[in-house]
């Protein structure tokens, strides 16, 4: 019998290789001629619809979309169509549907009313065989392998890569990435294992093995990393982790927050980072017990999950990687298994 935790640790440390992956010339020329139909076509704005972790990454790609492209986004709720029988006029939009496994039918069934409706569709999946690949008329497939644990990790950040490429291939005009950020990109795995080779987030698990809650916390780019990090936690160690962007912490959440309430709160290099600083001086106001995760100590935080200063753009492929390992070793100082959380499957369909 296979010792704990073993395939959500082997799954994280497969992370590199994935970035290294999806910038090999196969991998990248396929998502650089879905990006040239995209930006052929001309969408108008942009649907994302997804579920559990891959909604996170599909919220990363929202604030791609909006930032790079100039294109409103937004994510759709799956239930308009599948529950309440809405048929929205999708004719000029671009819908994208992100999964890993490509098996919900609520996701599916979102591309193909969207389809009939004139929109173009894609589907961002760890299975190109998958319903949803065949249900859109696009698809990426981001190529993470299979993955060993319940909880998603690497096929996560294959999301995180794989839609960063595209919405920069669609900006770029005719799909391909221009060679100063295929450069820039091509770090990332390099990045991504000195990362990954830090111990600190091991040792912040003995820490919080008793605690009764966290708090999650990031703006722009990391406020999708907040969230998948409260996500791995609570799927895996069964603790409530509660998100929030930093901006909604202080209207009203912070009210919480205490020195028995550990705070993950996101600090990149970029302009999120610079926004959370505000955030984190009332944090330390209310003596909140906050761990930083990015490039250097800031006031206000009692500990550093240090990242690699990137653009705040690449940032989230880094700093969920501690983020993970502290759920891993979290969950296994707690006596769980991170690798088969109680109650759940790899493929969770919903109607």
């Amino acid at each position: 019998m296979a010792q704990r935790g073993t395939g959500m640790a082997a799954d994280i440390a497969e992370q590199p290789e994935v970035y290294a992956t999806l910038l090999e010339p196969a991998h990248a020329g396929a998502i650089a001629q879905v990006a040239k139909v995209i930006a052929e076509r001309r969408p108008q704005h942009v649907v994302f619809t997804a579920r559990g972790t891959s909604d996170h990454a599909a919220l990363y790609a929202a604030y791609l979309t909006e930032i790079r492209l100039g294109l409103p986004a937004g994510l759709a709720s799956p239930s308009a169509i599948t529950v309440f029988g809405a048929r929205p006029d999708l004719s000029h939009a671009l819908v994208i549907g992100v999964s890993q496994s490509g098996g919900s039918p609520d996701l599916a069934e979102v591309l193909r009313v969207a389809r009939e409706s004139g929109a173009l569709t894609l589907a961002v999946t760890n299975n190109p065989e998958s319903v949803l690949a065949q249900t859109a008329e696009l698809s990426v497939d981001v190529a993470a392998g299979h993955e060993r644990a319940v909880a998603a990790t690497k096929t996560y950040t294959a999301e995180l890569m794989a839609l960063l490429m595209l919405i920069e291939g669609v900006r770029a005009g005719d799909g391909v990435l221009p060679a100063d950020e295929h450069a820039a990109l091509a770090k990332l795995p390099e990045l991504a294992t000195r990362t990954l080779a830090d111990t600190t987030a091991s040792e912040l698990a003995a820490r919080y093995r008793f605690a009764a809650r966290m708090v999650t916390t990031g703006r722009g780019y990391a406020y999708p990393s907040a969230r998948e990090a409260a996500l791995k936690l609570m799927e895996t160690s069964y603790l409530p982790a509660l998100a929030f962007s930093g901006a909604d912490l202080l209207h009203g959440p912070l009210a919480m927050t205490d020195p028995d309430v550990p705070v993950l709160a996101m600090v990149g290099a970029g302009l999120g980072g610079q926004a959370m600083r505000e955030v984190l001086a009332r944090l330390d106001e209310r003596r909140a017990d906050v761990v930083a995760v990015g490039p250097e100590a800031v006031p206000g935080a009692k500990a550093l999950l240090n990242v690699p200063a990137v653009d705040e753009r690449y940032a989230p492929l880094l700093e969920i990687l501690p983020l993970q390992q502290l759920a891993l070793s979290l969950a296994l100082a707690r006596g769980e298994d991170p690798d088969a959380p109680r109650g759940l499957k790899k493929v969770t369909a919903t109607l």
